[in-house]
C-alpha cells in the first residue's frame, strides 16, 4: 500500500526544491513503520512570531491503523524547522515501536529453563494523578469560549456542542489562537 503524502503551506510559497526535499525525507517513514495511511506536513511562516527563531513552523502528522503521531518544531529557517520536526518524528516512531514491541513480547512464552538475563530498565508509564467527573451542559462554541475564559482554563475546555450533538474540546494553540476538536464515534 502506498503512503499518501500531503504538503500544505501557510503564508509561504512551497518551491519545487522544498517539495522534493520534504517528500524524499518523508518517504523514509515507511521503512520505520508499516500501516501508514497518510503523512501530512504543514509548513507555515508566522509573520507575527514573538521570537525571530520561531518564524517558521513545521508540523508532521502520521496517521495509520490504530495510531496517530505528531511533531511540531520551530526555527528561524524553513528547512531547519522541517529537519528538526523530521528528526523528532523518527525518535517518536522508535519510541512508539518500542512500546508496541514490549507489549507484544510480554505475551510470548518464556522457557523457564533458559538463563534469565538482567531485565532492562523500562520507562515508567505515566500515572493518572487525578480524575474529575462533571456534567456536560449543551452550549455553542462561542459560549464554550466564554466559559473557558470565565473558569480560567488556560489550555483546554471540554463541552457538549448543542449544535452538533457531540463532545468537543476547545484548546488554546501555541500562536494564541483557539482550536476545536470535534469528536465522533468510530
Amino acid at each position: 500500500m502506498e503512503t499518501k503524502t500531503v504538503l500544505y503551506g501557510k503564508n509561504l510559497e512551497i518551491s519545487e526544491r522544498i517539495k522534493t526535499n520534504v517528500t524524499s525525507k518523508t518517504d523514509k517513514f515507511s521503512k520505520f513503520l508499516t500501516n501508514i495511511e497518510e503523512v501530512r506536513i504543514d509548513l507555515a511562516h508566522l509573520k507575527t512570531a514573538r521570537n525571530a527563531n520561531d518564524r517558521y513552523v513545521s508540523q508532521i502528522t502520521i496517521r495509520g491503523k490504530g495510531f496517530i503521531l505528531r511533531t511540531e518544531e520551530r526555527a528561524d529557517e524553513l528547512s531547519a524547522a522541517f529537519d528538526k520536526s523530521f528528526d523528532k518524528m523518527i525518535r517518536q516512531i522508535e519510541r512508539f515501536k518500542g512500546k508496541r514491541g514490549r507489549t507484544h513480547l510480554e505475551k510470548v512464552f518464556v522457557d523457564p529453563a533458559a538463563p534469565q538475563a538482567e531485565p532492562e530498565p523500562v520507562e515508567e508509564t505515566p500515572v493518572i494523578a487525578r480524575r474529575k467527573k462533571f456534567a456536560l451542559i449543551p452550549m455553542t462554541e462561542v459560549e464554550a469560549l466564554e466559559q473557558m475564559k470565565l473558569l480560567g482554563h488556560e489550555d483546554f475546555f471540554v463541552f457538549y456542542n448543542g449544535n452538533t450533538s457531540a463532545i468537543n474540546v476547545l484548546y488554546k494553540r501555541m500562536d494564541g489562537t483557539f482550536g476545536l476538536i470535534e469528536t465522533e464515534i468510530a
